[in-house]
């Protein structure tokens, strides 16, 4: 079962556009971390200027604390909505990375069935064992696969649960001591 040179450089060739696939997909991970980033360094100019000015007409101590006071809570909402966003950013690069090389594995998988079936066909009288034990070998090494991935999916579940709810408490503390002031 050798490999023709069609069939060698066809999957030179897919491999190739995976991998152009999966950088461009990076690459707009990173755009958009980019254009976030942007975004934000804006905000942060534009609010300091604001709030340096703010500081400028201040009258008495009272009014400064008052005013410092105020920007905890927006600051620590604006952070937590950066790193949402952030973390969606990477989540939605994750995944459609996630999916390409599914599809790659599956196809891969298939490829491999296929040519165990071909080695099966051919395969010389007596060798109905070992011909069985490589079916049975590529069978679990799919479902040993199969079951890795639904680990790193839970996992990646929980990853994202647990962030929103540390953020999501983040804020509302901030909230309920600001509100104690």
């Amino acid at each position: 079962m050798m490999l023709t040179a069609e069939q060698f450089v066809a999957s030179h060739k897919s491999n190739i556009e995976i991998l152009f696939g999966l950088t461009n997909k990076a690459f707009e991970g990173i755009e958009k971390l980019v254009e976030l980033n942007v975004q934000a360094t804006k905000a942060a100019l534009s609010e300091s200027s604001n709030h340096a000015q703010a500081i400028m007409g201040v009258k008495d101590a009272q009014e400064l604390f008052a005013l410092q006071a105020g920007l905890v809570q927006p600051l620590t909402e604006k952070t937590a909505a950066y790193s949402r966003h952030l973390y969606d950013i990477a989540q939605a690069a994750n995944t459609e990375m996630g999916k390409s090389i599914e599809d790659q594995t599956a196809q891969a998988q298939k490829k491999i069935m296929s040519l165990v079936e071909d080695a099966s066909q051919n395969a010389p009288a007596g060798s109905e064992t070992a011909v069985a034990v490589l079916k049975s070998a590529v069978a679990a090494a799919s479902t040993a696969f199969e079951s890795m991935q639904k680990a790193v999916k839970q996992a990646g579940d929980m990853a994202e649960s647990n962030f929103n709810s540390v953020s999501d408490s983040a804020v509302t503390a901030v909230k309920t001591a600001s509100k104690k002031r």
